[in-house]
């Protein structure tokens, strides 16, 4: 930019743009140089190495780093450098600065260079049409939102309705209440039910205990030889035909065996079992078998 055009339009208005470059670099590296010397502190402080050795170590060490912090942001203030000098501070090829004794503004140049009145007066438009734009859908969304919440709680009332109708309706209520009632009876009728298998279990306990004729295991006592088997009833007969016969005292007992007690020894003889003879029966004893008669 040296030389050229628009550092002469930039020295007549008495500003010097590498000036403001040059201040940017002094600001950059004065920022470096802090930030450098609050790590050595820091670091001194954290590792307790002041006044050693080691102090020279960790001087090295941030030098280096600092150089090669120092060489990137160099490259990228160069960079910008070259960007600012081609577009931030490079004149319009036709500028002219105005006269002493010439109106400030001039319309041609203005419309030559940077200065448009019919451009900025379409941008003016466009940013007040943008800003409607954006109240206009603001509002709208806000709409939105509310229809939104309103239809979700139509629809929330509408299947309330719906539930409310179709429980009219079917009476569901009185469904339910006569649903309770019928489980209520039927709890009702197992416990009846219940009731009636203890009770029964009960008497049949004491009936077989006080009624011999109900026990299974006694009914033989009633039907006399009905429960032997034919071999011992075939031998019975055999003996009552060849035996002698004399009185015994003959009994039942509990379990249904037919007993013969003795008097004079005082013994008990078990007779055959499920046999039913009265007192005073004839009996006589042959190997293992006692046999009986009238």
């Amino acid at each position: 930019m040296e030389g050229s055009e628009s550092e002469a339009v930039f020295d007549s208005l008495n500003v010097n743009p590498q000036l403001f470059i040059n201040e940017v670099f002094n600001l950059v590296d004065d920022l470096v140089d802090d930030a450098c010397n609050h790590f050595h502190q820091q670091a001194s402080t954290s590792l307790k190495i002041e006044g050693t050795d080691r102090t020279q170590d960790l001087s090295k060490g941030i030098t280096v780093i600092r150089k090669k912090v120092q060489s990137d942001i160099d490259k990228r203030l160069a960079m910008w450098e070259q960007h600012c000098h081609n577009h931030f501070f490079q004149v319009p090829e036709g500028f002219m600065l105005p006269k002493s004794d010439e109106t400030p503004v001039d319309t041609s140049i203005c419309q030559n260079a940077i200065c448009d009145p019919d451009l900025d007066a379409q941008l003016d438009l466009l940013r007040n049409n943008l800003t409607k734009v954006g109240k206009e859908s603001a509002a709208l969304n806000r709409e939105l939102k509310s229809l939104e919440r309103q239809s979700a709680s139509n629809d929330h009332i509408s299947a309330l309705n719906e539930i409310s109708l179709l429980y009219d309706q079917n009476s569901y209520h009185e469904m339910f209440q006569e649903m309770m009632k019928t489980a209520s009876e039927f709890r009702t009728k197992i416990g009846k039910l219940k009731t009636r298998k203890i009770e029964e279990t009960e008497h049949n306990k004491a009936d077989k205990i006080y009624n011999p004729r109900r026990d299974p295991s006694m009914m033989g006592i009633g039907k006399g030889f009905f429960g032997a088997k034919l071999e011992d009833l075939q031998e019975v007969l055999v003996h009552l035909k060849n035996s002698d016969m004399h009185k015994a005292n003959v009994e039942h007992d509990a379990t249904g065996r037919l007993l013969k007690f003795d008097p004079q020894t005082k013994e008990v003889t078990v007779l055959l079992r499920g046999l039913s003879l009265p007192l005073g029966t004839a009996v006589s004893k042959h190997g293992s078998f006692v046999l009986v008669s009238e």
